[in-house]
């Protein structure tokens, strides 16, 4: 029996319309943006989130369990609440919503760790510059720390490391789960991860596949903190070799098939030395599927644009579009097969070594 949906109403012209925000409004609200990161980066900080249980509560409440004033977290519930991060309810108490349990510690799928990663207090001073990276073209980190990104953060942010660590576990354990189901490993007995970073997504590969063999390239201090899976006695250990190096600048790998994840957003010259380099070593007929975010197909381009110039203002580095991964792609002399979306946000592009 076809399915029919209901009759759509006519639009009713009397019928009263929201107001139109003046765009002077608007822009406020835009250049007063640092305060709504700055609001989320205190309430994952204090594990606000934490201590506000099924049931609603008074900010009183809630101050009494993270031993804060009452007052001032009042005001940083009413900012949240503005931004659907928590709701308040008609008697001034105040309940979970979507987006405020995604910063429980406890939440499937938290994003507690990235939020506090993209307001370290290092990205204050790193936006205030953009200016400056748009003139000249190039990273800034280094004009204000002294210190190319990952350096400062290895020898002057041990912390901040340590939460970008964290931060790029739990942003991977989605996206792993994703790209296991997303990959048709048919006729695949070997799979190289290639900057494949701790290789969850590897991990995941051979849970789900008993019989594959993996490799997980990156470099040396990254594959010492492997998922325990893939580490001696771990459970993958017996299937799984791991291999310290630098993809830019040779892939000792042989496999059937070569995953390329979130690692092309350097320079175009950096992307061209390891597709290269991943060319020239691969076997023909075997595939390389190249796992990207892009800047021009998202259904929340605010996010990956604003990545983007993230990676500007710290590496010197950038989203790909569809049209200037696919030249690279075509440059280095892989062939395309197809281009598909993993999920909302990443894109497959599946390729063949001729």
């Amino acid at each position: 029996m076809p399915v029919t949906s209901a009759p759509t109403a006519p639009p009713n012209p009397t019928a009263p319309q929201a107001p139109a925000v003046p765009p002077a409004m608007l822009l406020r609200e835009l250049v007063f943006g640092a305060a709504c990161a700055g609001a989320v980066r205190a309430a994952a900080s204090l594990r606000l989130p934490d201590v506000l249980e099924q049931e609603p509560a008074t900010a009183e409440e809630l101050a009494g369990r993270l031993d804060v004033e009452p007052g001032p977290l009042r005001r940083l519930l009413r900012a949240l609440a503005c931004y659907e991060v928590f709701a308040e309810d008609a008697d001034g108490r105040y309940r979970h919503t979507p987006l405020s349990r995604l910063l429980r510690a406890d939440e499937p799928g938290s994003l507690r760790d990235i939020a506090l990663w993209c307001t370290e207090p290092w990205t204050w001073q790193s936006w205030s510059r953009l200016d400056d990276a748009v003139r000249t073209g190039r990273s800034v980190f280094g004009d204000a720390f002294g210190k190319e990104f990952f350096q400062y953060l290895h020898d002057d942010a041990p912390e901040s490391a340590a939460l970008f660590n964290r931060a790029m576990t739990q942003s991977s354990r989605q996206s792993a789960q994703d790209l296991a189901g997303f990959l048709d490993l048919a006729g695949v007995a070997s799979v190289a991860d290639i900057g494949g970073g701790q290789g969850q997504v590897l991990a995941e590969l051979m849970e789900r596949h008993p019989g594959l063999h993996g490799t997980l390239l990156d470099l040396p201090k990254v594959v010492e903190h492997a998922d325990p899976r893939l580490l001696p006695g771990g459970s993958l250990a017996d299937r799984v070799r791991l291999v310290p190096g630098d993809c830019r600048t040779a892939v000792p790998v042989q496999a059937d098939l070569y995953l390329v994840k979130n690692i092309l957003e350097w320079d175009d010259d950096s992307t061209r030395r390891t597709l290269r380099n991943l060319r020239q070593v691969a076997r023909p007929g075997a595939r390389v599927v190249i796992v990207e975010n892009l800047v021009d197909d998202s259904p929340s381009m605010r996010f990956t644009t604003a990545m983007d110039l993230l990676l500007l203002l710290n590496v010197g580095g950038a989203k790909h579009t569809l049209g200037s991964l696919t030249a690279l792609i075509a440059e280095s002399g892989l062939r395309l097969d197809a281009v598909a979306p993993v999920n909302p946000y990443l894109h497959a592009f599946s390729c063949t070594v001729p």
